[in-house]
C-alpha cells in the first residue's frame, strides 16, 4: 500500500523500469529461441508485479483525488486491514500527519510510528480516537463468527503449550 507522496513518485518510477525491462526482454529473440519458456516467465513475473504496482498506484491517486464534499467509501475485507482503512481514510481526507496529529492534541511522531507500523504499536483507544478523527463509520458491517476456526485454534494453543511445557522440561 501507497502511503504517502515520496512512495507514490518511487513507485511510479518503479513501473517504469518494469515496463523498461518487460519490453527489453520482449526483443530479446535469441533467449526467446534458446529459452523459450524461461523468456516467458520472466516476462509474467514482471508483468505480475507490473499490474500489482499499477494497482497501489491507481488506488492511490483515487484517494489523493476523490471528491471531499461526498464521502468515500473504503471496502474492509478483515479487521487486520483496518489499518489500511485508518491510513487510506487520512490520504482521501488529504490530511497531513501533522494535521491528525493536532486534531487528536498528540506528537505528529506518534501518528508516523503508527502508521509505519501499521497502527500494531497503536491501543484500542488511539484506533477509535483516530476513527472518530477521521469521520470512518462502518456502514452495512457484517461480523462472521467462524466456530470452526475457533476449535481449530484451541487445538494449535493446546499443542503449543504442550510443546513450550516439554522444551522448558527438557532444558531443565
Amino acid at each position: 500500500m501507497i502511503k504517502n507522496d515520496l512512495q507514490y513518485k518511487y513507485s511510479k518510477e518503479c513501473a517504469l523500469k518494469f515496463e523498461y525491462s518487460i519490453a527489453a526482454v520482449e526483443q530479446d529473440e535469441a533467449w526467446k529461441e534458446r529459452e523459450p519458456e524461461r523468456w516467458q516467465l520472466d516476462i509474467d513475473v514482471k508483468k505480475s508485479h507490473l499490474m500489482a504496482l499499477q494497482e497501489e498506484i491507481a488506488e492511490y491517486e483515487k484517494l489523493i483525488n476523490c471528491d471531499k464534499s461526498q464521502p468515500i467509501k473504503i471496502q474492509v475485507e478483515n479487521f487486520n486491514k483496518l489499518p489500511d482503512i485508518l491510513i487510506k481514510a487520512r490520504i482521501a481526507a488529504k490530511m497531513s500527519q501533522k494535521e491528525l496529529a493536532d486534531i487528536l492534541g498528540i506528537e505528529e511522531q506518534r501518528i508516523k510510528e503508527c502508521e509505519d507500523k501499521d497502527y500494531q504499536c497503536a491501543s484500542f483507544c488511539e484506533i477509535l480516537e483516530v476513527s472518530a478523527a477521521l469521520g470512518i463509520e462502518f456502514d452495512n458491517a457484517f461480523v462472521k463468527v467462524d466456530f470452526l476456526q475457533i476449535e481449530e485454534g484451541k487445538k494449535s494453543a493446546v499443542k503449543w503449550r504442550k510443546w513450550r511445557e516439554e522444551s522448558i522440561e527438557y532444558k531443565i
